[in-house]
């Protein structure tokens, strides 16, 4: 009897190892595929909208623009214009003029725009958890949680144009921060100048430099 029941622990264990693994691959393939699809761009123009939803059950809702080329990036959301040449970030506060200047690596936003449609990439597992019509779902768990403001995100994907749909952050506040994406358009022709700030265009404009 003893013996029956250690083989069923066995075979149940190398079952669920089995499927994990599996599952673990298949988000794997979709996540390669999804990379591939995303890097095959040189730029990127999207539209997105930004749901926050708090522990009271409120939300606030946002739309963005969001230019991508690379690691720069032009990000706007109301008030606000974030530009980024992939070394220094000015966020431009509308209603103050007033800009405030850091270096891109010590700013430590939740979601850096630049890879928001390829932060899976380093320093996260990943699981899939099913399909719905033509999409898939698949939940990232960062390596290093004690890093980050968030304890997972779900990716929504397009099956069929390897696009996210949707990205949904799982806060540990117990907030949830929903993006879903309006428009995308890959290769298109953005100047570099477009993710410099130009401060001469702002007269009277109050600068804060914290490089």
């Amino acid at each position: 009897m003893l013996a029956n029941k250690t083989s069923l622990i066995a075979a149940l264990t190398f079952t669920y190892i089995s499927a994990f693994a599996q599952i673990d691959s298949k988000a794997k393939k979709i996540l390669d595929d999804l990379s591939a699809k995303t890097k095959s761009y040189t730029s990127i123009k999207a539209e997105f909208t930004k749901v926050l939803e708090k522990k009271d059950k409120s939300k606030e809702t946002q739309d963005s623009k969001l230019e991508t080329k690379g690691n720069k990036y032009k990000l706007t959301i109301p008030g606000h214009e974030i530009y980024c040449d992939g070394k220094t970030v000015w966020d431009f506060v509308k209603e103050a003029n007033e800009v405030i200047i850091k270096d891109m690596e010590s700013d430590n936003s939740a979601l850096n725009p630049s890879t928001i449609f390829t932060l899976y990439e380093k320093g996260y597992k990943y699981k899939f958890d099913g399909e719905e019509a033509a999409i898939n779902t698949i939940s990232l768990f960062p390596e290093n949680p004690d890093k980050q403001k968030f304890h997972t995100i779900k990716l929504n994907i397009d099956k069929i144009k390897k696009q996210i749909v949707s990205v949904k952050m799982l806060m540990k506040d117990g907030t949830l921060q929903t993006y879903t994406i309006k428009s995308f358009v890959g290769d298109v022709e953005i100047s570099d100048s477009n993710f410099i700030f130009n401060a001469k265009l702002h007269p009277g404009i109050s600068i804060e430099d914290l490089r």
